[in-house]
């Protein structure tokens, strides 16, 4: 929602309105959709490039680090990772002063929150480094990359959990209670999709049987997916906040 008027000649800030939910799903909704695109770009035109390993075997999916690899795959995922970053951080932000509202004079929550914050950043900054340096430029770097935005990952969410715990106990508010029962349940998923998916990574690489890389990249998209959908879970806890971009305009005098 936009609002501005004028006064007198005098110009009134123009002020940009945009409810926390629609913030939200609009900053998930730009991986998720560069993801689909590149996977399904991939797997139609460049098939043959991009689920092809050392193992030399029938494979039928990309891995992600595959399918964002190519042109012009590789310029859809770094244009919607790259546009989703700062909004990305100002969410993490956004967490971090409701934690330090909320337990104020909570010792060990209070020292979470921050913690939170900490690997929400790492989280972000890993998949930016995965993003922006592919596996066909320098794997070591993109596998870094990688490991940094799984580990942060896994931490950010196991804290936000123990944190909303606390705040179910505590809060009357049936939205919260909602929202903190979603997040053990994509917690779980998470880490039931990672130990998949480290499993047929594994007997790929070890027996090369075909069909396992396909399953492992199943697991890999599903690991991303069940991460989007935990960071979704914001829409039910800032329900009723808004985003506010204001543009001041200043006078001059000659």
């Amino acid at each position: 929602m936009l609002q501005a008027s004028g006064i007198l000649g005098h110009e009134r800030p123009l002020v940009i309105r945009v409810s926390f939910s629609t913030f939200v799903v609009c900053t998930v909704c730009l991986p998720l959709l560069g993801l689909i695109t590149c996977v399904f770009i991939s797997s139609v035109f460049h098939s043959e490039d991009s689920t092809g390993t050392h193992c030399r075997v029938p494979n039928y999916l990309p891995s992600i680090s595959a399918s964002i690899s190519l042109s012009p795959e590789c310029h859809i995922w770094r244009f919607c990772i790259g546009l989703h970053s700062a909004p990305r951080l100002l969410v993490a932000f956004t967490y971090f002063k409701f934690y330090k509202t909320r337990f104020t004079l909570k010792f060990p929550e209070s020292l979470l929150s921050c913690f939170s914050l900490a690997f929400s950043v790492c989280e972000n900054l890993g998949l930016l480094l995965l993003t922006y340096v592919s596996s066909s430029e320098t794997y070591f770097v993109h596998k870094e990359g990688f490991v940094l935005f799984l580990v942060s990952s896994l931490i950010y969410m196991l804290i936000t959990c123990r944190l909303w715990k606390t705040i179910k106990k505590y809060s009357l508010c049936p939205e919260d209670a909602k929202s903190y029962c979603w997040k053990v349940r994509f917690l779980l998923l998470n880490v039931s999709f990672c130990a998949f998916a480290g499993f047929f990574y594994w007997k790929h690489n070890v027996y090369c049987e075909s069909g396992s890389y396909t399953l492992f990249a199943l697991f890999e998209y599903l690991v991303v997916f069940s991460n989007m959908a935990f960071h979704l879970t914001a829409v039910w806890d800032f329900k009723s906040r808004e985003v506010m971009v204001i543009s001041t305009s200043e006078d001059k005098d000659f």
